[in-house]
């Protein structure tokens, strides 16, 4: 395969991923701002929103105050934010068109039906209910598209560079939206399982579609440390970062047994899969939360350098 065609295939799944995080952040802030502020506290939840995003600094550049309709605008339909839902999907439809010849059918249909309805969407909604809507779309578009990716493609490296995608993305979105909620969402004079903390971390838990299995796992009231211990080490959750580095090593070793040769992103995958493995919650809190994640952020990220590297250039 091409080195370019396997960048469009794993830029392209990283997009739409990115797209439906948005939207989930997005949905789970929007949600705690109808709340009321005996629940949530007076924290600003929009611009948590952008901290989560990642793209704080090129936001207050843009607007003074975090605000709903600020936010909203800026994370979902600004075409100066590069990493906007309307941006990501008009990039992954660029890297679809770009392979076309390598998508099945129904993820072509996907991809450009999702990139067709989103210039019905218009500039902005007018109002919180069609906001709604548009991120309810979002999400489904995005599991319409992956969906189709893991039910149609044959599973050769075309699949394993679109799959490597997925993870990579999803293993840092996670990472981030942990780590505002320990340092950004729980006011200092906030106590630990008050109704504030559990409306925020229920909120959290929905963003990432894992309130119910949160429940069924742990079988009692929401604490901080079961909620770091089902999105860090829980293989079983599909979301976690022991689950996307699973994943993340299975699909590299797929295609370096398919090109003969392995490489130094298959021993950094190695490396982050067996430190989260060998990881006990008790050791990352004591160590620090945010320390932990902040590595494990920056080996991600380091991890993409290499895989660019040794295969999409």
């Amino acid at each position: 395969m091409l080195s370019r065609t396997a960048d469009n295939l794993f830029w392209l799944s990283r997009y739409v991923e990115r797209a439906e995080y948005l939207a989930r952040i997005l949905d789970a802030t929007q949600r705690l701002s109808a709340l009321p502020l005996a629940y949530v506290g007076t924290g600003n939840e929009w611009e948590s929103a952008v901290l989560t995003a990642g793209c704080a600094g090129s936001f207050f550049k843009t607007y003074e105050t975090a605000t709903e309709e600020n936010v909203t605008d800026y994370l979902a339909f600004s075409t100066a934010n590069p990493s906007s839902i309307r941006n990501c999907f008009e990039m992954a439809r660029g890297n679809a068109r770009a392979v076309r010849t390598a998508l099945t059918g129904e993820m072509w249909d996907a991809i450009n039906g999702t990139w067709l309805e989103l210039k019905r969407f218009g500039n902005s909604p007018s109002s919180r209910e069609e906001t709604s809507r548009f991120l309810r779309w979002v999400q489904e578009s995005s599991l319409r598209y992956d969906g189709s990716a893991y039910r149609t493609m044959l599973r050769n490296d075309a699949y394993w560079f679109s799959r490597l995608g997925v993870y990579m993305e999803r293993a840092d979105n996670t990472a981030r939206i942990l780590d505002v909620k320990y340092h950004l969402l729980l006011p200092d004079n906030e106590r630990v399982g008050g109704p504030l903390d559990y409306f925020q971390w229920a909120a959290i838990l929905r963003s990432v579609s894992a309130l119910t299995a949160y429940h069924w796992v742990y079988r009692e009231s929401l604490k901080p440390w079961l909620v770091a211990d089902l999105l860090i080490l829980k293989e079983e959750m599909p979301r976690s970062l022991a689950s996307c580095y699973e994943a993340i090593v299975r699909n590299l070793d797929a295609v370096g047994a398919t090109y003969g040769r392995q490489g130094p992103a298959q021993r950094q995958a190695r490396g982050i899969r067996t430190r989260l493995q060998n990881s006990k919650m008790d050791g990352i809190f004591q160590r620090g939360l945010h320390e932990f994640i902040g590595e494990f952020i920056t080996e991600n990220n380091r991890l993409g350098v290499a895989i660019t590297e040794q295969f999409l250039q």
